[in-house]
């Protein structure tokens, strides 16, 4: 985050995000997106009537998590292991009202996924999901795929990808991203627990420099 101090703005990591942007002013976030509970406090960071914005860093799966980040309420969307530089260019971006994002997010909002999702989103679930395949869920919304979820609950790939998509079939949903989507919005994807605090949260912005 050298670029950023460099470029006059005030870069802090907070014990306490929460209670951080809740002081009145005005802060970018920076929230590494890696468990959970991460995407938990990304849902009270939209929930909170601060002036926030929240930049979400994301793994390689980024058309799956971005599109989920941004429904959680994340304003842009970065790749982790971006350069100093595109990091400064997304901040910047950020502050002045855009949203950026990788460019397979945006096709991916484009093709109508999202709105898709929406409409699936007001029916009744077929059936009551089991555990099992809500823990399924969670993993596939981490950007786990089929291969590591299959070699993690011991199922072949092939026979992995049949349950998935009879669960998808039972969900309204055609593909991984619109049940992802789905999850999320029925609340399907959260796990007991408070999330008020994460080693993986950067905030900047307090002292913007002058343009």
């Amino acid at each position: 985050m050298t670029t950023l101090s460099t470029e006059g703005y005030e870069v802090e990591v907070p014990d306490d995000v929460l209670t951080w942007v809740g002081d009145g002013q005005f802060s970018v976030v920076l929230l590494t997106l890696e468990s959970e509970q991460d995407w938990q406090l990304l849902e009270k960071l939209r929930d909170m009537s601060t002036t926030h914005v929240v930049i979400a860093l994301v793994g390689e799966e980024s058309a799956v998590l971005g599109v989920r980040a941004l429904w959680a309420g994340a304003r842009s969307v970065l790749r982790r292991g971006a350069t100093e530089e595109t990091l400064r260019r997304t901040v910047e971006a950020t502050l002045d009202g855009q949203a950026v994002m990788p460019a397979s997010v945006a096709a991916e909002l484009a093709t109508g996924a999202a709105a898709s999702a929406r409409a699936f989103a007001a029916r009744s679930p077929a059936h009551v999901l089991t555990q099992e395949q809500l823990s399924w869920l969670r993993e596939l919304a981490t950007g786990a795929t089929v291969a590591q979820l299959a070699n993690q609950v011991g199922y072949s790939e092939r026979a992995m990808f049949r349950l998935l998509q009879t669960l998808y079939k039972d969900m309204g949903v055609r593909t991984r991203i619109q049940a992802i989507i789905r999850a999320q919005e029925q609340g399907w994807l959260r796990e007991n627990g408070q999330a008020t605090n994460s080693s993986n949260v950067l905030s900047t912005g307090r002292n913007r420099p002058g343009r």
